[in-house]
């Protein structure tokens, strides 16, 4: 995984952060997504849980959970597949053949099959307002500062109210 920039949860070895960049010949090149991977206890022979941070559309990842819909990694895992597997095969192979008939994002799939040219127009949208490469990151890291400054502002409010007590 040296080709990719990785990024370790909590200090651990079992949650990380991936950078993976789209596939060139398909809609998605040069968009890059921050994929969630978290392996469980029994890895290599339990399958890898992986997940979009950021938005992509596609028929085959849900929109708000960024779940994916793979049979590789879902139902057919093998120990002999590893992480490299993954973003080197699996997933750009995912990106560059969606699976309409079997779709987590149903609106993304109706596009897709009534009318191609608008489905990976939709796509470069997405890319260009989610998968940004100086954007990747920066949603986890927001969500947190924007949750601290919530939490100051609740504080200070508290602190206000508690000062205008009546004698």
């Amino acid at each position: 995984m040296s080709d990719y920039k990785v990024e370790m949860i909590n200090d651990g070895m079992q949650e990380f952060y991936v950078d993976f960049h789209g596939p060139s010949d398909s809609p998605y090149h040069g968009g890059v997504w921050r994929i969630r991977v978290e392996l469980p206890d029994a890895y290599p022979y339990k399958s890898p849980s992986i997940g979009f941070v950021n938005k992509i559309y596609h028929p085959n990842v849900d929109e708000m959970s960024g779940s994916v819909c793979l049979d590789v990694i879902n139902q057919t895992w093998s120990p002999m597949f590893d992480l490299v597997n993954v973003f080197e095969v699996f997933l750009p192979q995912l990106l560059l053949y969606p699976n309409p008939s079997d779709p987590l994002n149903g609106e993304a799939a109706a596009l897709m099959m009534r009318d191609k040219a608008a489905y990976e127009q939709r796509v470069k949208e997405y890319c260009e307002k989610y998968a940004k490469p100086e954007d990747v990151g920066n949603a986890a890291e927001e969500k947190s500062s924007d949750e601290e400054a919530s939490e100051d502002e609740y504080a200070s409010s508290d602190e206000g109210v508690a000062g205008h007590a009546d004698p």
